[in-house]
């Protein structure tokens, strides 16, 4: 069966912007079954693109890859320097109180149950994530929240959110079977960005609304 075409956000000689769906991955896994991925639906239009970050297989949203390797480049850099503005969406169990927050917690690999990841205060590398309460929904018992991602460990917002005792709903790898069970998938979205073009540094826009 051939792959569905990527929905393309912002197409210019120097970078893509795509939409990425929940449940596929971002780029090729291991094993033959694990080939249909974004970047191979990006490629198979545009046959330049690379790839400049990834979304983890469950997470949906906006994923930017460069035209070439000197755009690829300096979109990597911008990333590395926070010179991009990612914004999430996430839903997640329970009522977070106050408007506003950050999660500051040290993160490293769970070596033995990797690829998951867990808060290590003595070894673990420093993550900062910010939060905004966006509204609750009383009878679910849920809070959607605006994340910012400060830092781009892996997993980092799922596992913030887990240690500050509200897991993501429909998290598969981090929340309690219960709240995985209140969705088909997980309930995290990467919404907007802001990046410098690669090409003449002015600061470009994307949004994407979450479709939950």
């Amino acid at each position: 069966m051939a792959a569905m075409s990527p929905e393309l956000v912002h197409v210019d000689d120097h970078l893509i912007v795509a939409l990425k769906p929940a449940g596929l991955l971002s780029v090729p896994g291991r094993g033959e079954d694990k080939q249909d991925c974004l970047s191979a639906r990006v490629q198979a239009v545009l046959a330049d693109a690379l790839v400049v970050h990834r979304l983890d297989m469950g997470t949906s949203g906006l994923l930017v890859f460069g035209r070439g390797k000197e755009a690829q480049r300096r979109l990597g850099d911008a990333f590395a320097e926070r010179q991009v503005d990612k914004r999430y969406v996430a839903v997640v169990a329970g009522r977070i109180a106050e408007p506003t927050g950050e999660i500051d917690l040290p993160l490293i690999v769970d070596w033995p149950n990797r690829p998951l990841q867990q808060v290590d205060k003595v070894n673990g590398k420093p993550s900062l994530t910010r939060w905004r309460v966006l509204g609750h929904d009383a009878a679910s018992d849920t809070t959607r929240v605006e994340l910012e991602p400060v830092t781009g460990r892996s997993h980092q917002l799922r596992v913030h959110l887990l240690a500050i005792g509200h897991p993501i709903v429909g998290d598969a790898l981090y929340a309690p079977p219960d709240v995985q069970a209140r969705a088909p998938r997980l309930l995290l979205h990467a919404q907007s960005l802001a990046l410098p073009h690669p090409a003449d540094g002015r600061i470009l826009s994307f949004v994407a609304p979450a479709p939950f």
